[in-house]
């Protein structure tokens, strides 16, 4: 990751630079990277609360459920923001990558680190949210830092795969969006995990954001903490993937850029 440290200065400009260039135009600004999620989990709360407040074991109260699902959707967001964005870090900027100076896998660090300032300025309205209504944080947010980086790990090994394989498959940049889609409900977001048979739990464990996002859920609406080998092998999944999608792209990089 010599590189990455090398063009610190680029990939910051080019963070700031996106944050500022995203709203521009727009009276509410920055304010919109909070106004999405939060408008999208009023819906699923305003829908389901009745439904499923009551299932909440270890919460109580008429935001019981809001928050619960809020805390998931926070973990989730930053993960799928992540692996969309990655699909088309390469087909979209086909003009840099033909320019031979250019950093390229400088691309999905700009990609990431614009999601991950977003997601770190909704956790902190979140967490004010939270407070607001009578959920104050706890010490066990100190955790948090760990379970970002395992999100951000994961979601940019894995993007940055598929990126580089939607250059010479395209039906990859269709079908990832629909696979996301069924992979947010086989994760419990929008529900808990006592709502599945016992019998079928077992296999929620095979799926990394079951790992990642009842982590954020032990610490943001329950206060204790996460099961931790879980987290680190979700992060050791993301570093190994990292490792194998710069292995591809550096392989990969003389077709690519024909192919682009």
């Amino acid at each position: 990751m010599r590189f990455a440290w090398a063009y610190r200065d680029f990939v910051l400009s080019s963070i700031l630079t996106e944050q500022r260039v995203r709203f521009a135009g727009s009276k509410l600004g920055g304010l919109w990277m909070l106004l999405h999620p939060l408008l999208e989990v009023s819906m699923y709360a305003l829908i389901l609360s009745s439904l499923m407040g009551s299932r909440l074991k270890g919460l109580s109260g008429p935001f019981s459920y809001a928050i619960y699902l809020t805390a998931g959707s926070v973990a989730w967001s930053l993960f799928s923001e992540i692996i969309n964005r990655c699909l088309g870090v390469f087909t979209a900027n086909a003009h840099l990558l033909k320019k031979i100076s250019f950093p390229a896998m400088c691309l999905p660090l700009i990609i990431s680190g614009s999601a991950l300032v977003s997601n770190l300025l909704l956790l902190a309205a979140v967490t004010v949210i939270f407070g607001l209504v009578g959920h104050l944080p706890s010490l066990k947010m100190l955790v948090l830092p760990l379970l970002i980086l395992a999100t951000v790990a994961f979601a940019l090994g894995l993007g940055l795969i598929l990126g580089t394989l939607n250059v010479f498959m395209r039906d990859i940049g269709q079908i990832m969006p629909v696979v996301l889609q069924f992979a947010f409900w086989f994760t419990p977001i929008v529900y808990t995990i006592e709502v599945i048979p016992e019998p079928y739990r077992w296999i929620y464990q095979f799926n990394p954001m079951f790992q990642i996002v009842s982590a954020y859920q032990a610490v943001l609406v329950f206060h204790r903490m996460p099961a931790l080998p879980g987290v680190l092998a979700v992060l050791l999944s993301g570093v190994v993937l990292i490792m194998l999608a710069m292995l591809l792209y550096r392989r990969a990089r003389p077709e690519i850029v024909d192919m682009l």
